[in-house]
């Protein structure tokens, strides 16, 4: 902001502010000079008050009747109203608890599936190395009988040597076929 210089915000509010003040002004001076034109009564003279009515007439019987029946519609509305928010008490209560078992139920799951999956782990690792540790011509023998997809699985779990070895002692079209599922196995895997 520049020294010297008044703000155009500050202008405006300044003759806001002054304009809200002689509003005020007028007002108070419209408000006295109708206060200044009524005038008292004399003191001779009797000023008349409205008189309350001494009774009030009854409301006629359709009135009544009417009122009546609407009073018990509502009266029924509202015990279905309660009927219904029961209801839903109800099940609200029932739908917790079934969610709170179902939670369970898959936590229970999720520590099957896990102690299921790290044996069945621990079971590989464990074949694997047995094949490992295998005569590569025996191993060899053994990895031709089985399903091509199922000796490159363990073929793939062994160590790089361990594998040529095997690999070497197998006939060239098993070998062919291993190979080709093992550099096949994780195309299908997204890039991105």
């Amino acid at each position: 902001m520049i020294r010297g210089r008044r703000s155009p915000i500050r202008g405006v509010l300044f003759f806001l502010a002054g304009l809200m003040i002689a509003s005020g002004v007028i007002r108070v001076g419209l408000g006295l000079t109708e206060a200044r034109a009524v005038t008292p009564p004399l003191q001779n003279e009797k000023v008349e008050l409205p008189q309350p009515p001494q009774s009030c007439p009854a409301p006629p019987a359709a009135l009544i009747e009417a009122l009546n029946q609407r009073e018990a519609r509502v009266a029924v509305r509202e015990a279905a109203l309660e009927d219904r928010l029961a209801a839903l008490a109800l099940a609200d209560e029932v739908l917790t608890r079934r969610i709170k078992d179902l939670e369970a139920a898959e936590a229970k799951l999720s520590a099957t599936l896990t102690k299921a999956d790290g044996a069945a782990e621990g079971d590989l690792t464990r074949l694997t190395t047995v094949y490992e540790a295998m005569k590569p011509k025996e191993a060899a023998a053994l990895f031709e009988t089985m399903a091509p997809e199922f000796a490159a699985g363990f073929l793939g779990r062994m160590r790089p040597e361990a594998a040529a070895a095997v690999m070497s002692g197998m006939t060239p079209e098993a070998a062919y076929t291993v190979s080709v599922l093992l550099a096949g196995r994780n195309a299908l895997v997204p890039r991105e």
